[in-house]
């Protein structure tokens, strides 16, 4: 069953310049007079597509979604100069003032789902609620699952084979500084198969059960290599943020309304992440898809999604 809502075309789309380097896509959907969300996506690197378009109602919503520095339809492609995640919540708030909203509700999926929480910490007062999809916490023990010796490569190790494979024997201890080398390469050629193989892993992760859709219809090469160069730059610079600081800061935000969704068997941001998250967020709702993975395609992820946000919609909307 597809629980998405219809197709939807934006009523305006422009581009933000918010500095020397760096333009970004930005695009509103829906009822302009709505409650205003913000769309986060994941990655980094991944953009905006047609379908986070779809997760909101758009007779309640005001829908605004934006591709991030070096991501999608935003300018320079897969540029990491100027790119971090403190550039990222200043143009999160500039794009607040440049369409004249006061308070909006922010909606992160995976990598989003971190952004609108580093967001929400630095600027809580135009926060109405939040929606987590897919929580990721950047935690020293999540990037160890990911890429280190004890994690997920022990239950996909033919996938983590694959991903090794461009990485000489004795640079394999630590796969993302030697990616690093690989993805900024000067070779195009030596470049976009390390982006293949990159994100090839990652895809192979996204379902709990294996879907071809992922595997062999990957991204166009252009978007390839953009997600795969960003991701690992945010990586090797533990995302620009200090150990632990979002669980640190965390008193800052329990005060906004939360919904978390997240599948039970996520392989690429472990459950054990919203769950903490939940648990020391008085005010948060936690919905648990139970035989789903990281995607939000999964029907159950999907229904849960949709739920949270006509739930969000109606706290805020006049009787």
């Amino acid at each position: 069953m597809n629980y998405y809502f219809p197709p939807i075309l934006p009523y305006n789309t422009f581009s933000l310049s918010v500095d020397a380097t760096h333009e970004l896509y930005v695009e509103e959907l829906g009822n302009p007079d709505g409650v205003p969300v913000l769309f986060l996506h994941g990655g980094p690197g991944n953009g905006c597509g047609e379908n986070s378009r779809r997760l909101f109602n758009p007779e309640k919503y005001r829908i605004i979604l934006f591709d991030q520095r070096g991501a999608g339809r935003s300018t320079p492609y897969a540029e990491t100069l100027h790119n971090n995640t403190q550039n990222l919540v200043a143009d999160i708030e500039t794009l607040r003032k440049k369409l004249g909203i006061d308070r909006w509700v922010i909606f992160g999926s995976s990598w989003g789902s971190l952004l609108g929480l580093v967001y929400a910490q630095t600027h809580p007062d135009p926060v109405m609620a939040m929606i987590l999809r897919s929580t990721f916490l950047n935690r020293n023990e999540d990037l160890k699952w990911l890429y280190g010796e004890r994690g997920i490569k022990h239950i996909y190790p033919d996938y983590w084979q694959d991903f090794l494979a461009p990485i000489p024997e004795g640079h394999r201890h630590n796969p993302i500084i030697y990616y690093h080398v690989l993805l900024n390469s000067d070779n195009e050629l030596e470049r976009m198969r390390a982006a293949e193989a990159w994100t090839l892993w990652e895809a192979r992760c996204l379902t709990l059960v294996p879907d071809p859709a992922f595997t062999t219809q990957r991204e166009e090469p252009h978007m390839t290599l953009a997600l795969a160069r960003l991701s690992c730059h945010y990586l090797i610079n533990n995302c620009f943020l200090e150990p632990g600081q979002v669980m640190r800061d965390l008193d800052r935000i329990i005060h906004i309304p939360a919904i978390f969704i997240h599948g039970r068997y996520d392989m690429l941001c472990p459950f054990d992440g919203a769950w903490h998250l939940h648990k020391a967020w008085p005010n948060s709702q936690l919905y648990i898809a139970p035989a789903a993975g990281h995607h939000h395609s999964d029907p159950a992820m999907l229904e849960m999604t949709i739920q949270a946000t006509e739930i969000a919609a109606n706290w805020f909307l006049k009787k």
